[in-house]
């Protein structure tokens, strides 16, 4: 049977995540994070499934829907099976459905669940807003866009799948994959199967050294050693084998704008990982190399990488001398240990 909602809930929003979420009569999954929806929904179905194997499944489309459909589907059948809605497009909803899903929501069936995906946009608020009044559970797919969250999200797929990753490695698939989500879950999901220990730096520089992405943080890591010889080599075999500039550029600006942060921050890494929304081993070894770098130093290096950034997107006829420059500033602006 779906659950009710919560009393205590009933005036406020019951906010979970898509691994937590459990089955109700009524779910929103919102955020415009498309992974994170399907990952929602797919985790719903399988326990309604896990619980009654005879479910009967119907999806409609919130945009394309005819009036009455609804409370069709969610009829009780003859058989009593259990009935599990999926509705996609609900932020492109028309005016059929969202009277039908209003009326519906004032006294929803015992025997259903109704998932309703809404990418985001202000179409049909009044249908959200009614949602998280009543406290029916909305699970919140927004974009992971910092590396903490992705950090996380990696940690987190390990456990799942009971395997071990340590903090390095885990920062080394966030790098090397990272960029899109589902990426990163399907290099998280390889991994899990394929390795036979605690996954290691090592390990996935294996798997995802040759991306793009890895190679352009082997160059900012070279650099912000002040290895300048090796960084303009690992550079010149990158562009050589293909790699963009851009990304390049924003892996340096990425090692910079952490150096930055933590040198302005105080107290112990703990907190300023916490204020800074970044791991604290990464903290840790951003304090550790600020120690190497003079305040002349840092800016006469964010300096020359924002100079890169605008070249290599259109104003400079020659982006690979942009990009190397920014390594020999950068390489030259670190002190010796």
């Amino acid at each position: 049977m779906a659950s009710a909602p919560p009393k205590s809930s009933r005036t406020s929003v019951n906010t979970v995540t898509w691994r937590d979420v459990k089955p109700a009569a009524v779910i929103l999954v919102g955020g415009p994070e498309e992974y994170l929806g399907i990952r929602a929904i797919d985790h719903i179905r399988a326990q309604v499934r896990a619980g009654d194997p005879d479910v009967e499944l119907s999806r409609l489309n919130a945009a394309a829907y005819e009036p009455g459909f609804l409370r069709m589907v969610v009829s009780p059948s003859l058989f009593g099976e259990r009935k599990l809605i999926e509705v996609e497009g609900v932020e492109s909803m028309n005016d059929a459905f969202l009277t039908d899903a209003l009326t519906y929501l004032k006294q929803p069936e015992d025997d259903a669940v109704l998932v309703l995906r809404h990418g985001g946009g202000v179409r049909g608020k009044k249908l959200l807003d009614a949602i998280k009044a009543a406290g029916w559970p909305v699970v919140d797919c927004q974009p992971l866009k910092k590396d903490a969250d992705k950090a996380a999200f990696v940690t987190a797929e390990f456990k799942a799948g009971g395997r071990r990753i340590e903090s390095s490695a885990v920062q080394a698939l966030v790098n090397a994959t990272g960029a899109n989500l589902s990426e990163l879950a399907a290099a998280c999901n390889q991994l899990i199967a394929d390795a036979t220990s605690t996954v290691d730096a090592e390990l996935v520089d294996r798997y995802y050294g040759g991306r793009i992405e890895a190679t352009a943080f082997k160059v900012a890591d070279a650099a912000m050693a002040g290895n300048g010889p090796v960084a303009l080599s690992t550079l010149r075999h990158a562009l050589a084998t293909g790699a963009d500039p851009v990304p390049l550029v924003a892996a340096l600006a990425a090692k910079l704008r952490t150096i930055a942060k933590v040198a302005g921050a105080q107290g112990s890494s703990h907190q300023v990982a916490r204020d800074l929304g970044m791991q604290p081993w990464l903290v840790e070894q951003a304090q550790r190399d600020v120690r190497r770098w003079t305040p002349d130093g840092l800016i006469r290096s964010i300096q020359a990488t924002a100079e890169a950034d605008a070249q290599v997107k259109g104003l400079s006829r020659d982006p690979v001398y942009a990009v190397e420059h920014a390594v020999t500033v950068i390489s030259m602006s670190v002190q010796p240990r």
